[in-house]
C-alpha cells in the first residue's frame, strides 16, 4: 500500500473517494482478479461488522479503451480455474454460451452500475455484484440492455425504472469517461486498484502473478502470492477515519 499523490495543481485527487466512509474501487468487470476482489470485500467488511458504516464506489477501469480491444476471451478463460480457485464462493464457470453472445464491452454495465449511484451506495454495490456474478458464474451477456435491467431487477436493491430512464439517457456516460481519465497515465495500475479518503491506495491488494507460455489470451497466470489478509487491514484503516 503506498500513498496516493495528489494533483499539480494544487486540487484534491480526483482518485480518492470524495468522504471518509468511502473506498473507491476501479475495476472492470470483466476483469478476475477484480472479481476476487469485490467478494473479498463485501465478505470482509460483513465479517467485521462494517456493513453501513463503509460504502464502496465502483468506478471504471474500461479495459476496452485501455487496451483499445475487446478483452479476450482466451485469455479471461485461462484465469478463471487459477483466480477461481482462490475464492470459489465468488461464482466461476467457463462460458458455455455460443461465441456470438460473450459480451464484447462492458462500458453500458458499468454506466448501469454509476447510474444506479443515485439511488444509493447499497444500490450500486448490489447492481455491480449482480453483474459480476452474472457473468462470471450465470454465463449472461451483460453487454446488453434488458440483461442489466434484468440483473438490476433480480437484486431487489435497484428501482428499476429510474435505472432505465437514466442509463436511456446516458446521463452516466461522462461520469465513466472521466473516471478513465482520472485512471489514465498510470494513475491507476490496474483492475482492481483501491484508494482510501486518506490517500492509501493498493493494486490488486494482496495478489501477485505472472504469465506463462505468453502472455494474456495466449498463456496462464500463475499465482506468485495471496494475502487476503490485506482487505482487513484495509477496511479497518478506512474505519478508523470514520
Amino acid at each position: 500500500m503506498t500513498p496516493a499523490t495528489t494533483g499539480t495543481d494544487g486540487q484534491s485527487d480526483p482518485r480518492l473517494p470524495a468522504a471518509p466512509d468511502t473506498i473507491a474501487v476501479y475495476t472492470d468487470l470483466n476483469c478476475s482478479f477484480a472479481h476476487v476482489a469485490v467478494h473479498r470485500l463485501h465478505e470482509t467488511r460483513r465479517r467485521l461488522g462494517l456493513e453501513g458504516r463503509l460504502w464502496f464506489d465502483l468506478r471504471a477501469f474500461p479495459l476496452e479503451l485501455f487496451n483499445r480491444e475487446v478483452n479476450a476471451r482466451p485469455g479471461v478463460d485461462s484465469e478463471i480455474s487459477v483466480l477461481g480457485a482462490l475464492e470459489p464462493e465468488a461464482g466461476w464457470r467457463l462460458w458455455q454460451g455460443p461465441d456470438w453472445t460473450y459480451p464484447v464491452t462492458t462500458l453500458p454495465a458499468l454506466e448501469a452500475v454509476h447510474a444506479a449511484k443515485a439511488q444509493g451506495w447499497h444500490a450500486s454495490e448490489q447492481l455491480d455484484r449482480a453483474l459480476r456474478r452474472a457473468f462470471w458464474a450465470e454465463n449472461r451477456c451483460i453487454s446488453q440492455r434488458h440483461v442489466i435491467l434484468d440483473v438490476a431487477a433480480e437484486t431487489g436493491a435497484v428501482d428499476v425504472a429510474a435505472l432505465a430512464e437514466a442509463f436511456d439517457g446516458g446521463t452516466a456516460r461522462p461520469a465513466i469517461m472521466a473516471q478513465y481519465e482520472s485512471a489514465r497515465d498510470g494513475r491507476v495500475d490496474c483492475s482492481p486498484h483501491l484508494f482510501l479518503h486518506d490517500g492509501t491506495d493498493s493494486a490488486n491488494p494482496g495478489i501477485t502473478a505472472h504469465w506463462v507460455n505468453g502472455g494474456f489470451g495466449v498463456g496462464y497466470p500463475v499465482i506468485d502470492e495471496d494475502r487476503p489478509e490485506i482487505y482487513d487491514k484495509l477496511l479497518t484503516q478506512a474505519a478508523a477515519l470514520l
